[in-house]
């Protein structure tokens, strides 16, 4: 095992998905081709944290650091830098909007002009506890014109820009980052999870088209929306897999260890699909015996939590104004899309087609991978691959400054002072 220091050399790359459930090991190697090769990938229990806050720091640190050993064992390297994804009920995403007047009225729109008009979106105020994760340009306007990517070289009087920010605890983030630091690892940037997902799941005609991809994890469910081309909604839904478990528990009367495994195993939120007469055997709590119930029985207890989450999502994508945008219909990941019957229960409640998603264009262990639990994990890698190319990506306020920058600052301090 030879080891990595000092950043993403070798051209690897390491992320890390910390969840309700379970915690995420990712590396890969990108080669001269800009592919993604997966070398290693690990997994473990998570162990205190809820709903994305951590919630006992030691035992936090105990189920990275088993998630990293599993994913350096495989890849034969072992690793410094991660990428850190950020989910739980505390982010909270709105839209917002700058003006500035055109620097020379009637004259090309310049770049100064465009750093003005975000900076002057950007412009809110924030609660002390809170901090932003994200600013996204969506769209810019000049002259009453919009659906504007770029304006530079324009010309126009009046531009606007519209963008989408993203905000969380700024102590939440502080405790994923010292239970990071605490395993051994330097956490280099943190990226929303729901954001790093669709990176590994969607591809560009449907963020065109529009779409809403749902993540169902343990303690939360996290909706985004896309919207030519762009982000246009995010929310956090306080209700995940962990509520189907504990009804599971109280109707079977069966330890919750148990109820995740029956979920697993025998679970379908949709019992259209199943057998009524098919039997499993239920686990007794406190020493009493086991017993068998039919599959059908543990189907009526899953469906109504499902059916109520999928329609407190279809809720929220009405309430943002995209339910008539979203032609590519809905897309499902993270651990929850593996319940049986899922894509099924939720093309009837949202009235659209729904696909399972699952990371696409990866190689190495590709099997390992191949399902919609490593979905935020890998998506986090090619985040951090492809955001140089993205426009918006340059003003996550969570990144180190890049070598570009860093000249530019010493190029305008020369300027300046000779």
């Amino acid at each position: 095992m030879f080891d990595i220091k000092d950043g993403f050399k070798k051209n690897i790359i390491a992320s890390l998905d910390i969840g309700t459930h379970k915690i995420c090991a990712v590396i890969a190697e990108i080669d001269e081709y800009g592919s993604l090769h997966i070398l290693g990938a690990g997994i473990s229990a998570s162990r205190g944290l809820r709903q994305g806050v951590v919630v006992n720091l030691d035992a936090a640190v105990d189920s990275i650091k088993r998630a990293v050993h599993e994913a350096q064992l495989t890849a034969g390297v072992k690793i410094n830098d991660v990428i850190v994804g950020i989910a739980g009920e505390h982010i909270k995403g709105f839209n917002s909007r700058g003006m500035v007047a055109v620097s020379k009225s009637g004259s090309e729109i310049v770049q100064d002009d465009v750093d003005k008009v975000l900076k002057a979106a950007k412009a809110i105020a924030l609660p002390k506890d809170r901090m932003v994760l994200h600013r996204i340009p969506q769209e810019y306007i000049v002259d009453n014109q919009n659906g504007i990517d770029n304006p530079v070289g324009i010309k126009g009087v009046r531009l606007e820009a519209e963008i989408h920010i993203v905000t969380c605890s700024e102590t939440s983030v502080q405790n994923i980052t010292s239970s990071v630091r605490k395993a051994g690892l330097r956490p280099v940037s943190h990226v929303l999870e729901s954001l790093a997902s669709s990176y590994a799941v969607l591809d560009k005609s449907e963020k065109d088209l529009g779409v809403a991809m749902i993540d169902l994890g343990g303690g939360t469910t996290d909706l985004i929306i896309f919207s030519n081309g762009t982000i246009r909604h995010t929310a956090v839904i306080s209700m995940g897999g962990d509520n189907v478990t504990k009804d599971i528990a109280l109707e079977l009367k069966t330890p919750l260890e148990e109820a995740e495994e029956l979920k697993r195993k025998f679970g379908s939120c949709y019992k259209n699909s199943i057998s009524r007469n098919e039997l499993f055997t239920v686990p007794g709590i406190g020493g009493r015996p086991s017993r068998e119930e039919r599959r059908e029985e543990l189907a009526n207890i899953i469906q109504p939590r499902m059916e109520e989450l999928f329609s407190l999502a279809s809720k929220e994508i009405k309430r943002s104004d995209y339910s008539e945008h979203i032609g590519a219909g809905v897309v499902l990941t993270g651990g929850g899309a593996l319940l049986d019957g899922c894509s099924e229960l939720a093309e009837e409640i949202f009235g659209v087609p729904v696909k399972i998603g699952i990371p696409m264009g990866i190689k190495g262990l590709y099997e390992t991978v191949n399902s919609p639990v490593f979905a935020t994990g890998i998506g986090l890698i090619l985040y951090k691959v492809q955001k140089e190319d993205e426009k918006f990506e340059a003003l996550d306020e969570m990144e180190n400054i890049s070598v570009k920058n860093i000249i530019q600052k010493i190029k305008r301090i020369i300027g300046e002072n000779f």
